[in-house]
């Protein structure tokens, strides 16, 4: 089958990783099915397991891919959960096993979530991972509600889309920082109401702060926070090690908490959250497994603005 995947990481260039070609599908496992793939989404995940982050080298040749969705063996449209649990411990698609970069993927019958009409296979493609942590990170970590005033670091990414997107649709008063004017106008255009510039003074404190890049906006993220606040972390791509001032945390009684993946029952609410709100992942390209290279080039240099889907070489997803 056509197929997205790895043989050796390349830490220094990535992207020269990647290769496209037929890989064979592997055996499912007993209480597993398989999912014909229609659509599926890049997540850092991925351009960091190019690199040699994740997948473990004796599981090389892997397929890469986490997010996906697809028609079931009984043919109904449904989105993958990407966390499979075993006797190990848990992992992601494309760490222990085979990825969704490709025609067919075996995923345990549990993971499968019903796609509800009026979302596309691609737009649901996109709400595995990223999404998800969004969608942990604002209503099961921090527990926004309507009128609280939320803080993201970062303005264009596909988890920040995300953050923004839901926590305006629940009412929240949303606040973004962003690099540029193109990336600011993008988060204004999905509904954050104020964009500023990382590191710049913010008019008030905020209730809570989604910060998942890291040492390089720490300082900023503590400071921005009310007394009483709450800061999110799910990762910190800009590096792991940051200067605490404790006096921060203890003076305003702020609350700093750690965020990993939802689960599946919370992947499941998104997906309602979604059809209440009127809300949906933008996709700022569609390519097809051959072209997979552009597509996460352009993750890597940071131009994509939203999420970045793959399709089979056959055609474009519905």
């Amino acid at each position: 089958m056509q197929s997205v995947y790895m043989i050796e990481p390349n830490a220094a260039h990535p992207v020269e990783a990647l290769r496209h070609g037929d890989r064979p599908l592997s055996d499912r496992p007993t209480g597993w099915t398989t999912v014909a793939v229609k659509a599926a989404s890049l997540n850092r995940h991925d351009l960091f397991a190019l690199g040699g982050v994740g997948p473990a080298m004796n599981n090389l040749p892997m397929i890469l891919g986490s997010d996906a969705a697809g028609l079931d063996e009984n043919g109904r449209a449904v989105l993958v959960y990407p966390v499979v649990e075993d006797r190990d411990g848990w992992s992601l698609l494309s760490e222990r096993h085979q990825g969704t970069f490709a025609e067919y993927v075996h995923v345990p019958e549990a993971n499968l979530v019903p796609i509800p009409e009026g979302m596309s296979v691609e737009e649901a493609a996109c709400l595995p991972t990223a999404w998800l942590t969004a969608y942990k990170m604002l209503f099961t970590r921090a527990r926004v509600e309507a009128g609280d005033t939320v803080l993201i670091q970062g303005a264009s990414g596909g988890l920040s889309t995300a953050l923004i997107m839901l926590a305006t649709a629940a009412g929240a008063r949303v606040w973004v920082t962003g690099t540029n004017e193109r990336k600011k106008a993008f988060a204004t255009s999905l509904g954050a109401d104020e964009v500023f510039d990382i590191d710049s003074p913010l008019p008030d404190g905020v209730d809570h702060v989604m910060d998942s890049v890291g040492a390089a906006t720490w300082a900023h993220s503590v400071a921005s926070l009310k007394p009483g606040g709450t800061m999110v972390i799910p990762g910190a791509t800009s590096g792991f090690e940051a200067k605490v001032d404790l006096l921060w945390i203890f003076a305003k009684q702020l609350s700093i908490l750690g965020s990993s993946l939802g689960s599946a029952n919370e992947l499941a609410a998104l997906v309602n959250f979604c059809v209440t709100h009127g809300v949906r992942p933008p996709i700022h390209d569609t390519f097809t497994l051959d072209d997979a290279p552009a597509a996460f080039r352009a993750m890597a240099d940071g131009t994509a603005l939203g999420k970045l889907v793959l399709v089979p070489d056959t055609g474009r997803a519905g």
